[in-house]
């Protein structure tokens, strides 16, 4: 199989991903979810996209089968497994900074049985990794993805994979600033979204 028809099909995967994921996310599927679901439909949705992921890569490793490993002359293969590396450290710390519960779903099915009623989206968070970048998680993402791109699959997974965080991070950021309003607004006039170029921002 060519490298242009691996990409084709290895790029139709994720957008599957990102189509599935994106209206997954929209108000009208989120309300039917939660009339399915209850307090369960966030954890649904959570599992739905890690199971989804799945065949997505395992689709793109049968389209860059038997594809070697780049020939990287030194230091630039120790320079790539320090972006990885640097990428999990950064993912690990920006998770710190997120209620992990409400995030993964677990929160809204233990605070349902209690009968705890609280917003289901946390406060804008302004701390932590956020005072130097909007999006943490996405930036700590970008380097686990490109410091694994040391074969074709892993290469096309980087391409692929970012093209899905820039995209995504758009429609996120329309939601949030219907959500936080004003202050979203001028907290994204301030902190850039993914490179920390102003330093500590806030």
């Amino acid at each position: 199989m060519s490298a242009t028809v691996a990409h084709l099909i290895y790029a139709l995967a994720w957008l599957s991903f990102g189509l599935g994921h994106s209206l997954l996310a929209r108000e009208g599927a989120k309300a039917h979810l939660r009339s399915l679901l209850g307090a369960g439909y966030r954890l649904a949705y959570n599992l739905f996209a890690a199971l989804h992921i799945v065949p997505v890569y395992a689709l793109g490793a049968w389209a860059f089968r038997g594809q070697g490993d780049f020939a990287f002359v030194e230091p630039w293969g120790w320079a790539l497994t320090t972006v990885h590396v640097v990428g999990w450290i950064g993912l690990l710390v920006a998770l710190r900074g997120y209620d992990l519960g409400r995030l993964a779903g677990t929160r809204q099915i233990r605070n349902a049985r209690l009968g705890i009623t609280e917003p289901e989206d946390e406060p804008l968070r302004r701390d932590g990794l956020h005072r130097y970048v909007r999006h943490p998680l996405y930036a700590a993402a970008f380097l686990i993805l490109w410091g694994a791109a040391d074969d074709p699959l892993h290469l096309a997974t980087a391409v692929w994979g970012s093209v899905y965080l820039v995209v995504g991070s758009r429609f996120e950021e329309r939601f949030l600033e219907r959500l936080y309003g004003a202050a979203y607004a001028d907290y994204r006039r301030r902190v850039p979204a993914f490179v920390p170029w102003k330093g500590r921002a806030l």
